[in-house]
């Protein structure tokens, strides 16, 4: 793999309080995307006391090139006690937000919907005043189970777009940039006080045009958060990254993202979709929305 320029090293963590996190995650045998796909922020992230959930995992049913989750035609079956199980570390880590994420679980009919919402119900019925941010596949554009999910009222609907439209065979052949986009518009339509928001990865060999060119298509559908971070190869048998992009270039995206109307931009190298999710509270502090 190539090497990486200083802008993308990380500090190391505080053992005591990633050891912490760790240990109630296994406790309670949850599995975090941190992990299984690698992430970056894993450190920073489990020392703030803060975790992405991986729910209906750790396998599957797509094989991305570019992630580092594994892959299996077949995965297990639906875990009844995993909401309940997911409210109890999140009680125990004291989270203020927390966000809910899902392998691709093309095996189920409704592709994972009916997880999500119990699973939002176990962790409204502990922790109340935790706001819920859900990051869900494309439910192979099965709209029902997608206003199934926007019913149960997380704060916030987050799709990722991963990467640009001339990309989508390559990067994500099981997924389809329309689709994705689609996703978005019905969720503003469904539930237009739910802020929706999206993820981006650069360096798979776009350019500058069409990544402003997908911000552009985001804010079509009247995307409200959109994150933009660096692609890193996780391993020798995954997508190459073809340039590491200065941080000046995602800083100039940030901005154009601004003009174009976004009402946050995280920008950086070590962004990922879920770093830092926890501002959310404060935007929706500033641009406050209601059900009613």
């Amino acid at each position: 793999m190539t090497v990486k320029p200083d802008w993308l090293r990380v500090k190391a963590p505080q053992r005591e309080r990633v050891a912490n996190v760790k240990e109630i995650l296994r406790d309670l045998a949850l599995n975090t995307v941190c992990e299984e796909a690698s992430c970056p922020n894993i450190g920073e992230c489990f020392n703030a006391g803060t975790a992405t959930f991986l729910i209906m995992g750790p396998a599957c049913t797509r094989a991305c090139p570019y992630c580092d989750i594994d892959f299996e035609k077949k995965p297990k079956p639906l875990d009844p006690t995993e909401p309940e199980r997911l409210a109890e570390a999140i009680r125990r880590m004291k989270l203020n937000h927390v966000v809910i994420t899902s392998v691709n679980r093309d095996d189920l009919p409704d592709g994972g919907a009916s997880q999500f919402v119990q699973c939002i119900k176990a962790v409204r019925t502990i922790s109340l005043h935790t706001t819920i941010e859900v990051l869900i596949p494309d439910l192979c554009g099965n709209w029902d189970a997608l206003e199934i999910i926007l019913e149960a009222a997380p704060e916030v609907l987050n799709h990722n777009t991963e990467t640009v439209s001339r990309l989508y065979r390559r990067v994500r052949p099981q997924g389809n940039y329309d689709r994705t986009l689609e996703l978005l518009n019905r969720s503003r339509q469904i539930a237009p006080w739910t802020y929706t928001k999206s993820g981006i990865m650069v360096g798979l060999g776009e350019t500058d045009a069409e990544i402003r060119q997908v911000m552009q298509d985001l804010r079509g559908v009247d995307c409200d958060i959109l994150t933009i971070g660096q692609y890193l190869q996780p391993s020798q048998k995954h997508l190459k990254v073809d340039e590491f992009i200065h941080p000046e270039q995602f800083t100039a995206w940030k901005a154009f993202g601004e003009e174009l109307g976004f009402l946050q931009v995280v920008s950086s190298p070590l962004t990922r979709s879920s770093y830092h999710a926890e501002q959310v509270r404060e935007l929706m502090e500033r641009y406050p929305r209601s059900q009613f």
